[in-house]
């Protein structure tokens, strides 16, 4: 019964009108909610997950399901309304969950962002390793999410200050020397470009053993200087490994990742990598359907390092402040936002000033891209308007141009292929939307990544509900099948 995620209790049960409620709304039958269930429990290797439609009546009728299933639940619903269903908001009970796992409230101090660092760590690679995932992770929004993180700018004590070196015998338990951390730093770049060729499903676990590796060298004694920068490469990893997470489809351990490693950024003292992780943070609450947090963290993101950024970050940051204003419905705002983020971009093309690494993907390609999906979002909210989608297109145009000759960076050429897909629906060309959807399923078979094959199914779904007796629309419909079946599950 374990393996149908029951929750092994005879107890007298009454309806989970909660979830009854959700599930109307979702449009979804059993079968399709089981479905649904049993293809995520397979994304986060919960293999052992094979619901039914029998089950999904039963916990209709006041089962609680055993974890990973509310969580599993609390994402689909999630994802269906576009906004943040907690696992209480369906009726059910969470587990019991340890520090590290609990909310995004943590202590700002370095030693204890080691241990929850290590300890989240290492239950990741553990606990999928063991094909199932335990204790639940629950997405944090709203007051519960920005509140905890404005202590990002509270000062705290100066730790790493030229703090003397170690006594000798201890600096023989640390073993780390000058290249050893030049070879963490480089492999971090080179995780982060692998990323960026195959997507986040192919070595997010190799990224969270290595961060659980620099945990470990943390925790032992450490030169100022040094442990400074092991903070910098922890804080690298794990929002790598959270970016990786939320590109499978693993958001609240995506957000998980990306508190802890705001948490190291601010002990390595680096705001600008502060200010990037909060982006990341941002741009999946507009994936969530939370514009509002995401204006919020990126207004904390602008604030924490006004000071310190490079016009390349700035650039960015404005893209993605963009993002939110269109999300929001504030074509004015949002203009304004696009116009900072191309100056900012037209300044750090000037600029000398040497940039880290983890900054350089946001090149011309990338600037145009995010423009033109705010455009692009602005013409949704306003009712598909043909006027903000003539913006979006020019701007899309040139990002897929300039992607497509960068061999690097095929994630994002596949997203803005699906994004200029959708620029054609909302001007009602579903001849030209099929082709570039043709073009991004041949890239997603190239890419491990499921943020870009949901989306690919959702502008398919849209096409065909818009325009589903045109022949490109079928014959592509028949190809997605083909190139992203989805796999069949025990219902």
């Amino acid at each position: 019964m374990g393996g149908n995620g029951g929750s092994g209790t005879n107890a007298e049960k009454r309806p989970n009108d909660l979830l009854g409620s959700w599930f109307v709304r979702s449009g979804w039958s059993k079968g399709e909610l089981a479905r649904q269930v049993n293809r995520r429990a397979r994304q986060l290797g919960a293999n052992h997950i094979s619901t039914d439609t029998s089950r999904v009546r039963r916990w209709l009728d006041g089962e609680n399901p055993r974890e990973p299933i509310p969580r599993i639940l609390s994402e689909l619903f999630s994802e269906r309304f576009g906004c943040v269903v907690a696992v209480e908001d369906l009726g059910l009970h969470a587990a019991h969950q340890s520090p590290s796992v609990s909310g995004v409230d943590l202590p700002w101090t370095g030693p204890q962002t080691v241990a929850l660092i290590s300890e989240f760590s290492r239950s990741d690679l553990m606990l999928a390793r063991r094909g199932f995932l335990g204790t639940s992770l629950a997405l944090s929004a709203g007051s519960a999410l920005i509140e905890p993180m404005q202590r990002w700018l509270v000062p705290g004590p100066t730790a790493h200050r030229d703090e003397p070196e170690p006594p000798a015998a201890a600096r023989r338990a640390g073993r780390l020397s000058r290249p050893e951390l030049d070879l963490l730093e480089s492999t971090t770049a080179m995780f982060r470009q692998w990323d960026a060729q195959c997507g986040g499903g192919l070595r997010r676990k190799a990224v969270v053993g290595q961060l659980h590796e620099v945990t470990d060298l943390l925790q032992e004694p450490q030169p100022g200087a040094t442990s400074k920068r092991l903070f910098k490469v922890a804080a690298e990893l794990a929002e790598l490994a959270g970016w990786m997470s939320y590109d499978v489809g693993l958001q609240p351990t995506a957000q998980k990742y990306f508190v802890l490693a705001l948490h190291a950024a601010k002990e390595a003292g680096d705001k600008p990598l502060g200010s990037y992780i909060l982006s990341s943070m941002s741009r999946q609450m507009i994936h969530l359907g939370r514009p509002d947090d995401a204006l919020e963290l990126i207004h904390l993101a602008q604030y924490g390092s006004r000071d310190c950024a490079s016009p390349r970050t700035q650039s960015m940051l404005y893209a993605m402040e963009a993002r939110a204003y269109a999300n929001m419905g504030q074509p004015g705002k949002c203009k304004r936002a696009v116009r900072m983020a191309e100056d900012g971009f037209q300044d750090a093309e000037e600029s000398t000033e040497p940039e880290p690494d983890w900054i350089r993907f946001f090149s011309e390609a990338e600037l145009h891209g995010e423009n033109s999906h705010s455009y692009r979002d602005l013409a949704y909210v306003a009712g598909r308007s043909p006027t903000y989608a003539s913006l979006a297109e020019p701007a899309m145009a040139k990002a897929v141009d300039l992607f497509e000759k960068d061999a690097e960076h095929q994630r994002s050429y596949a997203l803005n292929l699906i994004g200029m897909a959708t620029v054609h629906l909302l001007q009602r060309e579903p001849e030209q939307s099929a082709v570039l959807a043709r073009k991004a399923l041949a890239v997603a078979k190239k890419v491990r990544s499921e943020r870009v094959n949901t989306r690919i199914r959702k502008t398919v779904d849209t096409a065909v509900r818009d325009f589903g007796d045109t022949a490109e629309v079928l014959d592509l419909t028949e190809q997605l099948a083909v190139d992203l079946p989805e796999t069949a599950d025990a219902v």
